[in-house]
């Protein structure tokens, strides 16, 4: 791997990790255009490695909220009177609702970076979960906002985000559905989103750190990568969140689906292998 090609996938992630349009399959895609071994400990490792660019760029975007609600929940925990604040409670939110994929993640670790990054799976998973969110839109009443959060929807959304790790479903795509599924608006669904994301690819990134310094990428590819997708992420965050409210999720759902169907026909006809 050399910088050219951590320059692509840093733009890849960046663009693609917040959007609900995977960002997993899109690398995926993005690793098997550059010849990368998509079964090398260390493409799988620094596949994750980049993502703490993203994460990084909602920490950012996102300080003033991620240090009120750091400090309500501390507070909270020695002051009562503070319990029943929606900092506090998001606070624990954010805590309860990324147990599952974590959970999840390391009990289906070899599955997740072995045999679901084929293509097949990318593919099918791209047209199938684009009727959830369309799904979504068409049922979710869209009629409570931030303050109307309850632990029912962190479990809900958490339990939803579990499915996100297979290829090609989208962490955002998955958590959005899930808030809308709940009543929640879109910009509401999507800032969920945004927090829940934080513990989960942080830790995703620390997990995979080891398989991505072991192989040959030298840390300069590895920084490279990862500030690219800082950048790129920083701006797709802050599109995100003004194209969400006014525009349904739909909106992504033809892209989903074409790519799927022609990562299908590639496959199908032998241009492109699975894996």
């Amino acid at each position: 791997m050399d910088y050219f090609d951590a320059i692509v996938l840093g733009i890849v992630e960046g663009l693609t990790e917040f959007l609900p349009i995977s960002s997993t399959g899109h690398l995926t895609i993005a690793e098997k255009a550059l010849g990368l071994d998509l079964t090398d400990p260390a493409v799988t490792g620094y596949t994750a490695v980049i993502q703490m660019g993203a994460i990084a760029a909602v920490i950012v975007y996102f300080a003033q909220d991620i240090w009120r609600i750091a400090r309500a929940w501390c507070v909270g925990l020695v002051k009562p009177e503070y319990r029943g604040q929606l900092d506090h409670r998001m606070g624990w939110y954010v805590i309860v609702g990324t147990i599952p994929v974590g959970i999840a993640g390391l009990l289906f670790k070899d599955l997740i970076t072995g045999d679901l990054r084929s293509l097949w799976v990318v593919a099918v998973a791209l047209i199938a979960w684009s009727g959830v969110m369309w799904a979504a839109e068409r049922a979710g009443r869209q009629d409570r906002s931030e303050r109307d959060l309850t632990m029912r929807d962190a479990i809900a959304v958490g339990l939803i985000q579990v499915v996100a790790l297979i290829p090609g479903v989208s962490r955002s795509g998955a958590t959005i559905s899930g808030g809308l599924f709940r009543g929640l608006d879109r910009v509401t669904a999507t800032k969920i989103s945004f927090f829940f994301s934080i513990p989960a690819l942080v830790a995703a990134g620390i997990f995979e750190l080891p398989d991505a310094m072991s192989g040959d990428i030298p840390l300069g590819v590895a920084l490279v990568g990862i500030v690219t997708a800082f950048v790129v992420a920083y701006a797709t965050i802050a599109w995100l969140l003004r194209f969400v409210a006014g525009h349904a999720i739909t909106w992504f759902i033809p892209y989903r689906v074409g790519l799927g169907v022609l990562l299908l026909v590639l496959l199908g006809t032998g241009v492109v292998s699975a894996t």
